[in-house]
């Protein structure tokens, strides 16, 4: 009859799924919505003590029960949901982890029951029936510590209730009104469960999908620190963990490996003469061609300013040579007067393949030595060592 049960719950289990997914559970607009979510709770418990009322008035009504059954009934649930209510709306249960009070409101609930149960016994299945779906709701939120301790409390109220009295516990079917309100007790409570049933389903369908948006989320936050953020390419960081990767492989595989370091030639004067605006355009361009004309076996990143570098797996040093001459024609054939019609720009870059006694330090270094000849020799060329 009166029940802890909540009404609304497609609503009450995104509730549920925020507290258990967001990392700030403190913040203003999650307490907002608690609040929101306790008040709804509390009016799902007044409309469950009044249905449970109504059919203690059919008892009352056919002489079952005295008819200050069903007002003492109402008014005592009435008094547990107010309590609850005004600390609510004090954001008293705020400074919890179980904001919701779960094992106060479900012991008060259960000793409800177990008072009436020992009040008007002839009518005790009744209340016994309530407390089934007291502990379904429970479990929906409390721990397991929480489920033990209001477990214990209740075999200690049922312990009193059948060895510490004789009194008989029944359910009156003398007339056709005690039975008609007997089924009601159980349509009543078999209802609330279902309703439970159905929030229970709900919320894993809500955690099921917030947890695809957390991966979704999580995946993008992992290419975002990835990724250089003017270019798209990877970062100096991601570049060079993946130089490493790419070394060890190429090492266990027995396969050539080669790296080109790429700078863009003269790109201080683009900045000066054009401004960082239009040279962050340019910088771009050059990475959306460069990842247009690479494999996807390739990995392109941003090494510094305005040098970057390509790693090329399973590449020989004369088709990495081959590679970046074909690289460097496309660049330079780019038709750079969408920015400026006096524009040109041109790329130089070191070749270098690995060697047995390369480290990713000495492999860059050679890489480097390689540019700088390739700048030493007029740039907008492509020189190896």
């Amino acid at each position: 009859m009166g029940t802890a049960a909540t009404s609304f719950p497609e609503r009450n289990a995104a509730e549920v799924a925020d507290l258990v997914l967001a990392p700030e559970t403190t913040a203003p607009e999650v307490r907002a919505r608690r609040v929101w979510q306790r008040r709804q709770m509390y009016i799902g418990q007044v409309a469950s003590y009044s249905l449970g009322g109504a059919v203690l008035l059919l008892y009352a009504y056919d002489g079952a029960v005295s008819m200050a059954v069903p007002t003492l009934f109402w008014v005592g649930g009435l008094l547990i949901i107010g309590t609850f209510t005004v600390l609510s709306e004090a954001g008293f249960g705020d400074r919890f982890d179980d904001h919701y009070l779960t094992v106060y409101q479900i012991s008060l609930h259960m000793a409800l029951q177990l008072v009436f149960l020992l009040a008007v016994p002839t009518i005790g299945v009744a209340f016994l029936a309530v407390l089934f779906l007291i502990f379904a709701f429970g479990t929906l939120r409390m721990t397991s510590s929480q489920a033990m301790l209001t477990w214990g409390l209740a075999t200690c109220g049922l312990t009193v209730v059948f060895l510490g009295s004789d009194l008989p516990i029944g359910l009156p079917v003398a007339t056709r009104l005690q039975r008609t309100a007997s089924m009601l007790c159980f349509v009543l409570v078999i209802g609330q469960c279902a309703f439970l049933g159905l929030f229970g389903a709900t919320l894993r369908k809500i955690l099921y999908k917030r947890s695809i948006e957390l991966k979704a989320a999580y995946r993008r936050i992992e290419e975002l620190a990835e990724l250089d953020e003017l270019t798209g390419s990877y970062n100096r960081r991601c570049i060079m963990r993946l130089l490493d990767t790419e070394i060890e492989k190429s090492r266990r595989a027995s396969t050539p490996f080669a790296i080109a370091l790429i700078d863009l030639d003269w790109f201080k004067r683009i900045n000066d003469a054009y401004g960082h605006p239009i040279g962050d355009e340019v910088l771009r361009t050059f990475a959306i061609t460069i990842f247009a004309n690479i494999r996807p076996a390739d990995s392109f990143g941003r090494y510094g300013g305005e040098e970057f570098l390509l790693l090329l797996p399973d590449t020989s040093g004369d088709v990495a040579l081959r590679t970046l001459e074909r690289l460097r024609g496309i660049v330079a054939d780019l038709d750079w007067g969408a920015f400026s019609p006096s524009m040109r720009v041109t790329i130089s870059a070191g070749v270098v393949t690995l060697r047995d006694v390369d480290t990713a330090d000495t492999f860059l270094a050679r890489a480097d030595s390689a540019l700088y000849s390739a700048k030493a020799r007029g740039r907008n060329c492509i020189a190896t060592s």
